[in-house]
């Protein structure tokens, strides 16, 4: 075999490309995928696609079901009772393999649906991660024009909020993906094998049903004799039925250590949204990026004002204190960043 060991599209060498992916019209849809966050953007081109090959199961199943009634319909008009016996059969199973189709491409909507519950959060931390890399930019642009700037110090204390709110929405996010990542493909992988075990256990009996046709060849006239499978090919119906009714997944199962997140999707209970701090602003102010962030924007604010001979009070109008530390308030506000 020469495959492959990675689908993933390369300028140069073997794989797939994105010239393969089949074109849609542009629709609705499409303009909405234009204005997705950059982050959510691909996530959101896989589910359409999906979109579109559920789609084409559908079309499928109601395709072979035409199919299966037209073969009927043929096998009656041949005037062979043996023909028309063995394909109206015949038709009924490729029906129910029909039905399989389109049983499948319902359990293909419910994996489509996990998949955009990961989108959405990925949707919804790209502003986190926005504004962070705003504050950012415009702390570099200060020091490079005003260096003594005193705005520099309240972006500074800005970007430590900033960075406390991205801890939780990157920890919320990677939480979400692998948890519903394995749930989506759980549903995803168990209707494929339900799909494949039925059909082939329907194409069994197809099977089954072709050989109750005697093809022996005969000279001029002479004719067949009188076809006596109508009794087995009902049977073959009736097993297949009762296959269909009978079988249960025999699947490996997905094992899961994520067990029940909160509603911050944070582990062992969730965060509270009222701007009040809770789990998500402690594991933000835990962070030792979180904790060594905010001793260095204390001390170089610190140092900062000192040089220059201002402090919080000066700059607006009152004595001249040297800031240790952040106030009471702005201590609450940095608690508070934890929340999203």
């Amino acid at each position: 075999m020469n495959r492959s060991l990675s689908v993933r599209s390369k300028k140069e060498g073997s794989g797939l490309s994105e010239k393969s992916a089949p074109r849609h019209r542009f629709t609705m849809a499409s303009l909405r995928g234009m204005q997705q966050p950059d982050l959510s953007k691909k996530l959101y081109k896989i589910i359409k696609s999906e979109n579109h090959a559920i789609g084409a199961y559908e079309s499928a199943a109601r395709e072979r079901i035409s199919i299966a009634q037209q073969l009927s319909e043929w096998g009656e008009a041949t005037g062979d009772d043996a023909i028309s016996e063995i394909s109206d059969k015949l038709g009924v199973l490729m029906a129910e393999i029909a039905e399989q189709e389109d049983a499948y491409a319902q359990s293909l909507e419910d994996y489509r649906n996990v998949l955009k519950q990961i989108r959405n959060t990925e949707a919804s931390v790209q502003p986190s991660r926005d504004h962070k890399a705003k504050v950012s930019d415009e702390i570099a642009k200060l020091k490079y024009k005003e260096p003594q700037s005193t705005k520099i110090v309240q972006l500074e204390q800005e970007l430590v909020r900033a960075e406390a709110q991205s801890l939780v929405a990157e920890a919320q996010l990677t939480n979400i993906t692998r948890q519903k990542f394995k749930e989506a493909f759980d549903v995803q992988t168990a209707a494929t094998i339900e799909r494949a075990e039925k059909q082939l256990m329907l194409a069994k009996q197809c099977r089954s049903m072709l050989n109750l046709l005697d093809d022996t060849p005969i000279v001029p006239g002479d004719a067949h004799e009188a076809f006596e499978g109508a009794e087995a090919s009902r049977q073959i119906l009736n097993d297949a039925e009762d296959g269909l009714r009978s079988w249960q997944p025999n699947l490996e199962p997905i094992h899961s250590t994520a067990g029940s997140l909160g509603v911050g999707a944070m582990p062992g209970g969730g965060m509270t949204g009222n701007g009040s701090g809770g789990y998500g602003s402690e594991i933000a102010q835990e962070h030792p990026a979180y904790r060594e962030k905010t001793a260095r924007s204390r001390s170089g604010s610190g140092e900062r004002r000192v040089a220059s001979g201002e402090s919080y009070g000066s700059h607006l109008g009152g004595e001249v204190q040297e800031p240790a530390s952040l106030t009471e308030a702005e201590r609450r506000q940095v608690a508070e960043a934890g929340v999203i």
